[in-house]
């Protein structure tokens, strides 16, 4: 009797037991299936960040000299800005161009403007010799690959507006010689020689438009040169003109697409035809203005709500003699009132994605135009963001490949095609 009980309790036992073993294993097994997505989000994280650390990272388009020119530290961490030397190493940015840009009130006067370009310059310089173990200026493809695997910053220059070569080949010459890499013929303002977008687009009086004869003759001193032309900011004229007389692969630094937001900065499909066609690549502006369509409606009513208080900011400017201030001290003054009208994150990956379906996924690019845009995409705050561009690539079906292509190896290609 007591051996049937034993057996009886033993057989109950082990039916419980394994009961139990199949219940927590149940549980476990549940455990982890609700567990995977977030070890999955994890590793996915971990990938796309180390990827984009150790890609090829280029960006065509910075305006940061002119803070420089005016003491902003680079080589520090800023709460401040878009751009420093810190910030660029968590964004995985190897190589920036950075803007030899002036305000209009620098070339009204005869040799001001060639004046001030050389003093961005030197300014940019002082940089690299305060801090020669983390910058680098480069002049060729290959000193930029041989900067970044020694483990620094690459940095050189591109000139937004043909105003500091004052109709003198001779000083276009020059500027290449001081490290200039690629070189735009307009800014907003035309120049004598070449006809801007704005200008082409807003001008009812003109209709002579396009390169005249000394244009040409820049256009044909670059190739000479081995200096990339870039037609970000030229009119449709001046773009025909360039590609017809250039017989090196052209660039746009700084542009984004027209047939997504028709605004007169960005390029039509034609345009971007062209330019790939001719193994040129267009780096995709991210300004919010130029990626969506509705956005300068809001900044616009944003202006006219605020109007009253930007006048007087600007008198009070004016009356210290201050004026070229104006636009950056606006948009502090309305640094919330932007925050709040900005486009999501994806509008600057489907102007991406367009070039990239339209011409092939080696004529795209970035050039942010950091520091120099009053507003960009909700998520693209400053240089260290940029890694989230390849995550947003990667979650569109983007291989590896093509995202290295984006991130620098298009560039490197042109620059090596046309440099040496």
């Amino acid at each position: 009797m007591k051996d049937s009980k034993r057996s009886t309790f033993l057989t109950h036992l082990n039916s419980t037991t394994g009961r139990r073993s199949f219940n927590l294993a149940n549980k476990f097994l549940f455990s982890i299936l609700l567990l995977l997505p977030f070890f999955v989000s994890c590793a996915e994280s971990t990938d796309y960040k180390n990827f984009h650390q150790a890609a090829f990272v280029a960006d065509l388009h910075d305006d940061t000299p002119i803070s420089i020119l005016h003491g902003f530290d680079i080589g520090v961490r800023n709460s401040d800005g878009q751009i420093d030397m810190p910030r660029m190493r968590d964004g995985g940015l190897d190589l920036i161009f950075f803007s030899v840009w002036l305000f209009p009130s620098d070339y009204l006067e005869k040799d001001l403007a060639f004046q001030k370009a050389n003093e961005i310059i030197d300014a940019v310089e002082a940089v690299e010799q305060k801090y020669p173990s983390q910058l680098r200026l480069i002049r060729t493809a290959d000193e930029a690959i041989s900067t970044v695997e020694e483990g620094m910053l690459a940095g050189t220059f591109g000139m937004e507006g043909g105003y500091p070569i004052e109709e003198d080949l001779s000083k276009l010459e020059h500027f290449y010689d001081r490290g200039v890499r690629y070189f735009a013929p307009t800014w907003n303002n035309s120049t004598t020689w070449a006809t801007s977008a704005e200008f082409e687009t807003t001008d009812t009086t003109n209709s002579v438009f396009g390169l005249t004869k000394f244009g040409q003759d820049v256009i044909r001193k670059c190739n000479e040169l081995g200096l990339l032309i870039d037609v970000s900011h030229s009119g449709e004229q001046t773009v025909k003109d360039i590609l017809e007389i250039s017989e090196d692969p052209i660039i746009a630094s700084h542009s984004s697409v027209w047939n997504l937001t028709p605004h007169f900065r960005n390029l039509k499909d034609y345009q971007l035809r062209a330019i790939a066609e001719g193994g040129g690549v267009v780096f995709i502006n991210f300004y919010s203005g130029y990626l969506d369509s509705t956005y300068q409606s809001k900044f616009d009513a944003l202006l006219e709500t605020r109007k009253s208080e930007l006048d007087s900011i600007k008198e009070e400017l004016e009356f210290l003699g201050k004026g070229d201030e104006f636009w950056e001290a606006q948009n502090k003054f309305l640094k919330d009132d932007i925050e709040r009208i900005k486009p999501p994150f994806e509008v600057l990956i489907d102007h991406i994605d367009y070039v990239a379906k339209l011409v092939g996924a080696d004529h795209v690019g970035l050039g942010s135009d950091f520091d120099g845009v009053s507003s960009m995409p909700k998520g693209m705050n400053d240089v260290s963001d940029l890694p989230k561009i390849s995550q947003a690539l990667f979650s569109r079906g983007y291989s590896k490949g093509d995202v290295k292509k984006i991130l620098g190896e298009n560039l490197l290609r042109v620059f090596k095609k046309v440099t040496g």
